[in-house]
Parts: structure tokens; sequence; C-alpha cells
């Protein structure tokens, strides 16, 4: 798709440079107050959400650690999905205003989450003039999309990733005399905690990535199909060292989303490619 941002949609008045900037000026600032003001919401609420979503994927009574461990016993595995124990951890703080610093970091990337299909949407309002009829019909359904496989990734990054990455380096023993303790600091939980959350957000943005460069020709599915193997490789790798131990059955737990999307990506890519194949034999005959 070609954004042509100078030259928006023939049925529109031409805007300038300087009135461009002036509706993107705009549809950011809406889109600041929207997290602005959930995040408010947030920050007032901040001690319940701190106490069971914030600490949520280092408290032994997690939903995660509770449904994985129920689900290998039916699955007769015995405790090979049952993470360990995360208890006795306590964060600490090294300055006065850590926790103060760590409440406003929380409520402001909550807000983004929360208000992610509207700042999403405001985007796509600015974006959205400077396309063709065309490029809009074939990105129907963008926002919904979009939204969904960044809400679907973050589910995925608290409730699966999150657990499995603390639960295994809680537990790591240099030198395995138990000499060293953790005790991690709340910032480095927290920021820990937000990457997971955000970048599992942006990996589930794969499939909507490949149908992007699949359509403006950076990829084709032979190129997908190609490296499949390297992908695969990788993804295993990742699996193998966030999972608490190497029981196959609990890297494949992990493993089996990233490759779902790996293998949707490219079935998006082939549904694109053929697409625009149709289109141009259409335009030469």
């Amino acid at each position: 798709m070609a954004f042509n941002l100078l030259n928006r949609n023939p049925d529109q008045e031409e805007m300038s440079f300087v009135d461009h900037l002036e509706a993107l000026r705009w549809h950011i600032v809406r889109s600041a107050f929207a997290i602005v003001i959930i995040a408010i919401v947030l920050f007032v609420k901040m001690d319940w959400i701190f106490d069971v979503v914030i600490r949520g994927p280092i408290r032994n009574d997690f939903v995660s650690y509770i449904g994985l461990c129920n689900l290998g016993h039916r699955l007769h595995m015995g405790d090979a999905l049952c993470l360990q124990s995360v208890k006795g951890l306590q964060l600490q703080t090294t300055q006065f205003s850590s926790q103060f610093i760590s409440s406003i970091n929380i409520a402001v990337i909550g807000g983004f989450i929360v208000a992610f299909p509207y700042v999403f949407w405001e985007l796509w309002r600015f974006v959205k003039p400077a396309l063709s009829p065309k490029e809009v019909k074939s990105s129907r359904g963008a926002i919904w999309w979009v939204s969904f496989f960044f809400l679907t990734g973050v589910a995925f990054g608290y409730f699966l990733l999150a657990p499995f990455t603390f639960s295994f380096l809680y537990n790591y023993s240099l030198g395995g005399s138990g000499a060293i303790r953790t005790i991690p600091t709340l910032d480095d939980y927290i920021e820990n905690l937000i990457d997971i959350i955000i970048g599992s957000g942006l990996a589930f943005q794969l499939p909507l990535v490949s149908y992007v460069l699949t359509s403006i020709g950076l990829i084709t599915p032979r190129f997908l199909r190609v490296y499949r193997k390297y992908a695969y490789v990788a993804i295993l790798f990742i699996a193998a060292i966030i999972t608490p131990s190497p029981d196959w059955m609990s890297q494949t737990i992990v493993a089996l989303p990233l490759v779902l999307l790996y293998e949707l990506s490219i079935r998006v890519s082939v549904r694109v490619f053929k697409k625009q194949e149709r289109r141009d034999n259409e335009e030469w005959s």
C-alpha cells in the first residue's frame, strides 16, 4: 500500500503540510488524553492492581501456576508442568521515589494497553484519507485485527511467559551452593514484566506484518517457507530458555503459539500474494 499524506483522497480538499501536522497533533492529543484518563483511574486503584495484577506472576496462587499443574496431572504427566515455587520472593527498593515512580509507570503502561484499540483507531483515522478506495477496502477490519492480536499477545505474555520466566530466573542458582539469594528490585521486576507483556503483544503482530510486507512486495510466501526451519529453531531455542525444565511438553506449550503465528503468517502471505497475482492478470488482460 502506498501512503501519500500530502496527496490525500482526491474527493477531499488538498491539505498543506502544516494542516497535516495540525491534524496529526490532534490525533496524538486525543490518544494521550485517553491514556491519561485511564492511567488516573488505574493510579487511584493502584494498591489492588499491584497486589492482584502486577504481583500475579510471582504469587504461588496465580491462576497460571495452578492451571498448568492441574493440566499436567490430568494428562498423566505428573509434576512436569508444575512451575517451581516462587515462595518467599520479596521485592526491594533502593530509592525513596522508587515506589511512587513505579506506580506512575504501571498506570501509564496499563493505560496504554487498555486504550490501545482507541489509540490505533486515531492513527487509522489519520492514515485512512491517504489511501485509495481499493486500499481502504483491502484493509477493512484492520483496527479489530491489530487490537485482537496485540491484546492476545499481552495475555499470552502475562499468563504464560511471565510465570515461566520469573519461576526459572528466581530458582536459577549460580554454582548450586545456594550462597547467593535473589532479591530483585521493584524497578527490575516491573521492567521485566513490561518487556515481556509489550514484547509479546508486538510479537503477535507477525501475521499483520506479513500481510503488509507481502502487500508492498518485500517478502513472498516462498521466502517465509524457505526460512521456516530457521524460524522454528529460534522459537524452540527461546522456549528452551524460559521453560523451567527440559521436559518437551512444557517447551511445546510455550513454543506452539509462536509456531502457529508463523504458520498463520505464511497463510496470510499466500492469500495476499495470490490476490495480487489475480489483480495483475486482470490488469494485463
